[in-house]
């Protein structure tokens, strides 16, 4: 690995390694036992009753005394924490458990290890009870008539065991059902009985939980049957589980699922994958929930102390990992990937989480980082920074110990990436200073203009980074192409001698990203799903970076025109060959000169089919994509590389890599509202009570346009409206003058305008009009 892809990274302490095989086994005779079922209210949604005391300590004593009896088997047949291969150096990371980015994914056809796994024979299943039909129909004459029996007598037989739950919702009891595409459950059926169970008397209620825990409280012997896996997959739906009350019951349950073998996990994914989304979101919010009340319980008394239940919240991030990897192969997926953020994790030590997990990997020691989906986009952003201070405090004191160790006097300066640039010779002076200082990259950066007095308190930099975007982007510079069907940016395919200047847009984006400067940058999504490909340098220098896998969708992003073009191929139902007469090759206009190039060796001679098109299409898209740009997007991954070279990338998303350098597109004007500063006016005024009106009566195209005129951008940083420090000053001019912006500083100069249809008019007149960059 390269200096810069190179992160320390620690290995186990002794001490720690020597303990692990103890804490693995976790001392379990100390855990605790599956509870009597309490209350935790008076409502039917609310809890369960006490009922009379008699019944509680008969159930009591039984729950004991099975548990009893079945501690050491259970000990033998399942473990009680996650055990993940011991991995020590975190560069040698496997794919982090199951996260949206694995590229050993789940596969959508039988995985290799499915295959292997012996196929069970199903053991013979009790009679149906009741149809769904029938059961609604008891449900309506229980609820009229008061007598709730044979509701009762349904939920008592079909929660008493497997068996009879999947006799119960299996469509077909003489059919096996062993495939990932159908998991032979009546969807319909189970809803419709977990809809009604909270409805019921609290006696069925609790006649459900008891089967439950007759159920996960059954000796295993060997694997698991696809009947077990239905199982699972319909308990893991019930609404009970809402109330912490279950929490002791969903946590055994959990444990059970998260300690299946692979190809189990593999089969309940893809069940996973046929929910409807309402109850895929429910499954999603119900785990967030019993994992954030397990951190900071709002009644502790309610659990068991933390150190006998420590399995609990590795069970249900296992089981959120399914479900993450669930929604990852649905296209479009079931519900945003921001969903599965939990944003209690935003108050805990997020450092100590990521220091474990550099130091022990994805072994036994738990980290939320090895699942990622689950920390927001904030949090990852506190990660990352508080690494690159970390970072720059360790470069910063070498090179202080470096000049004391010379005795030479220390100088400030040392501490920070200075730079001094011409305003006419901008983007050559930055690639002078950039390639001369490489070893000062991770520093905290400050910038000077040449001939000009001030200091950089941030506003210096942020012209810079505003000015060098502009320039570097502009058409006429040739290293980037404007595609106005989708409104971004792609890398110019000319070839050239020198890739510098794409490293150094590769370094500006990493040092917005550590410097915590948004950029207006409009680069495709796939783009950054190449930067992160691989996500850390590799050691190997001629492992090819910034290549991944691509499609239609990712070229549609950038050339719209031509990816409906490709798709129309696809489906055309002529004959091909004849119709469109095309070879394995591409055109391509180079300086006013047409070149050609082969798709694959030959293919000028290799006439596109009805049989090949499809490999065709994959070439081409690849060749726009990866291989004709290859070493422009090279030069400008190791530049962003080189700054933000950190295992903190590996948590990442592609898409939260783009919030983390352009911002976010989500506009709240009302928080922009509440966050706003004032120099010269109050916020009671009344040419700021005109312009709030206006502004928050704009349609969403004016609200960008007036957030791009005053920031320099249309986006907002991670940390919301807030993080924008927006200030509103007082321009003493006269009210015939437009609004006045300084980019560098987020403020708005605004004349004392009399009416609230001449500010109106005059500020829509300046942010329609202007270039963009409002710098002075």
């Amino acid at each position: 690995m390269s200096e810069a892809g190179r992160v320390p990274s620690p290995a186990a302490p002794p001490e720690v390694a020597a303990a692990a095989p103890d804490e693995r086994k976790g001392k379990e005779p100390e855990r605790e036992k599956l509870p009597p079922i309490v209350s935790a209210g008076a409502g039917a949604t609310a809890g369960l009753d006490r009922g009379s005391k008699g019944q509680i300590s008969t159930f009591s004593s039984f729950v004991s005394t099975v548990n009893q009896k079945k501690e050491a088997a259970e000990n033998r047949s399942s473990p009680t924490h996650l055990v993940f291969p011991n991995i020590k150096n975190v560069r040698d990371l496997p794919p982090i458990c199951l996260d949206v980015r694995q590229k050993q994914r789940v596969s959508t056809e039988a995985s290799s290890s499915e295959m292997k796994a012996p196929v069970l024979p199903e053991p013979v299943l009790p009679n149906q009870p009741k149809t769904m039909k029938d059961f609604q129909e008891d449900t309506e004459k229980a609820k009229s008539s008061g007598d709730w029996k044979a509701v009762h007598d349904f939920y008592l037989t079909t929660f008493d065991s497997f068996p009879e739950l999947n006799a119960a919702f299996k469509k077909d009891a003489t059919t096996s059902f062993n495939t990932i595409e159908d998991s032979g459950i009546n969807a319909k059926f189970v809803n419709a009985v977990y809809d009604a169970l909270l409805n019921t008397p609290q006696d069925i209620q609790k006649t459900v939980l008891k089967g439950i825990i007759n159920s996960l409280l059954r000796e295993w012997k060997g694997p698991r049957t696809k009947d077990d896996l239905r199982a699972y997959f319909i308990l893991l739906q019930n609404p009970q589980f809402n109330n912490t009350s279950t929490y002791v019951i969903y946590a055994h349950l959990l444990r059970q699922i998260a300690t299946l073998v692979e190809a189990d996990h593999h089969f309940l994914v893809h069940w996973f994958k046929k929910l409807s989304q309402k109850r895929f979101k429910q499954l999603v919010e119900r785990l967030l929930q019993f994992i954030s009340l397990r951190l900071f319980p709002a009644k502790p008394e309610e659990f068991p102390p933390i150190t006998k239940c420590s399995w609990w919240i590795p069970s249900a991030s296992k089981v959120l990992s399914l479900l993450n990897t669930a929604n990852s192969l649905v296209h479009p997926p079931l519900i945003p990937y921001t969903d599965f953020y939990n944003s209690t994790l935003d108050h805990i030590d997020l450092m100590e989480e990521y220091h474990t997990w550099q130091s022990f990997g994805n072994s036994h020691r738990f980290s939320f980082c090895q699942y990622p989906f689950v920390i927001s986009i904030a949090a990852k952003k506190i990660i990352i920074q508080r690494d690159s201070e970390q970072q720059m405090i360790s470069i910063a004191r070498q090179s202080l110990v470096d000049k004391v160790s010379r005795r030479q006097r220390p100088d400030m300066n040392m501490l920070f990436l200075n730079m001094k640039v011409r305003r006419t010779h901008l983007v050559s002076d930055s690639l002078d200073e950039l390639t001369r200082k490489r070893a000062d990259l991770k520093k905290k950066l400050k910038v000077t203009f040449v001939g000009e007095a001030g200091l950089d308190m941030g506003g210096l930099t942020k012209e810079w980074f505003l000015l060098l975007i502009r320039q570097i982007f502009h058409p006429d510079y040739g290293m980037f192409t404007y595609h106005k069907d989708s409104h971004c940016h792609w890398f110019s395919s000319f070839k050239c001698d020198n890739y510098s200047e794409f490293r150094l847009v590769g370094i500006l984006m990493g040092l917005a990203v550590y410097n915590s400067i948004t950029l207006d940058i409009r680069f495709p999504p796939c783009c950054y799903k190449k930067l992160l490909s691989p996500p850390i340098i590799p050691s190997d220098q001629n492992t090819p970076v910034g290549i991944c896998s691509v499609t239609t969708d990712d070229l549609c992003q950038i050339m719209p025109e031509l990816a409906h073009g490709l798709s129309e191929l696809l489906s055309y139902e002529g004959n091909v060959e004849e119709d469109f007469y095309s070879t394995f090759q591409v055109f391509q206009e180079e300086f006013g000169i047409i070149k050609s190039y082969n798709l694959k060796p030959g293919g000028d001679k290799i006439p596109v089919t009805n049989q090949n098109r499809k490999e065709y299409v994959q070439l081409y898209v690849d060749f726009l994509l990866n291989k004709s740009i290859y070493k422009q997007f090279a030069a400008f991954y190791y530049g962003f590389h080189s700054v933000c070279a950190s295992n903190a990338l590996m948590l990442l998303r592609p898409e939260e890599v783009e919030i983390l350098v352009c911002g976010s597109p989500e506009l709240d004007m009302h928080a922009l509202q509440r966050s706003t500063q004032y120099d010269g006016y109050a916020k009671t005024d009344l040419t700021i009570r005109y312009f709030w009106d206006v502004v928050l009566g704009f349609p969403l195209d004016l609200q960008k346009k007036l957030l791009h005129f005053t920031t320099g951008s249309d986006r907002v940083p991670v940390g919301g409206m807030a993080d924008l420090n927006f200030k509103i000053s007082k321009n003493e001019t006269s009210t015939n003058w437009l609004p006045v912006a300084h980019t560098c500083f987020n403020q708005l100069c605004l004349p004392p305008y009399k009416s609230k249809k001449d500010l109106k008019q005059k500020l829509i007149i300046g942010i329609s009009n202007s270039e963009g960059f409002g710098l002075e």
